[in-house]
């Protein structure tokens, strides 16, 4: 896994993890990655600090840095998206096609129609839904 600092066409800077480099700039070329502040989808790399390696961990974070990593990405998307439950499908193709005033949402859908919205070409993505409070 990779991480980079984005930038959205509107200056908005937001973070990302992808399998490697490869699959960033496939996903960047293709569109499918969306700024989750305004919904923008012509994003680049935003200049970053390096991550040091620890000799002792070789870059590899603990659960906890993971977890943790995992709540602060739950939190941004619940203050800066709308909720949108079971009708995410539905709503992400309302904004898609300009039904609806474009906005970043966030809910649930299953495996088949985030596959199909993807097969349509709009931007979406899974992220682990980690609860808040400590386990």
């Amino acid at each position: 896994m990779i991480h980079f600092s984005l930038r959205c066409t509107n200056g908005h800077e937001f973070e990302g993890w992808f399998r490697d480099g490869a699959t960033y700039d496939k996903q960047a070329k293709g569109g499918k990655i969306a700024c989750p502040e305004c919904g923008a989808t012509k994003v680049e790399k935003a200049p970053m600090a390096p991550r040091v390696a620890r000799s002792s961990n070789r870059g590899e974070l603990s659960p906890a840095e993971i977890r943790k990593a995992l709540v602060a990405l739950r939190r941004h998307v619940e203050k800066t998206c709308d909720y949108v439950g079971p009708r995410f499908a539905e709503e992400a193709r309302a904004i898609h096609y300009g039904e609806k005033e474009r906005k970043p949402i966030y809910g649930e859908s299953t495996p088949d129609e985030a596959k199909a919205l993807l097969e349509e070409g709009i931007p979406v993505g899974r992220i682990p839904w980690v609860p808040i409070e400590d386990a």
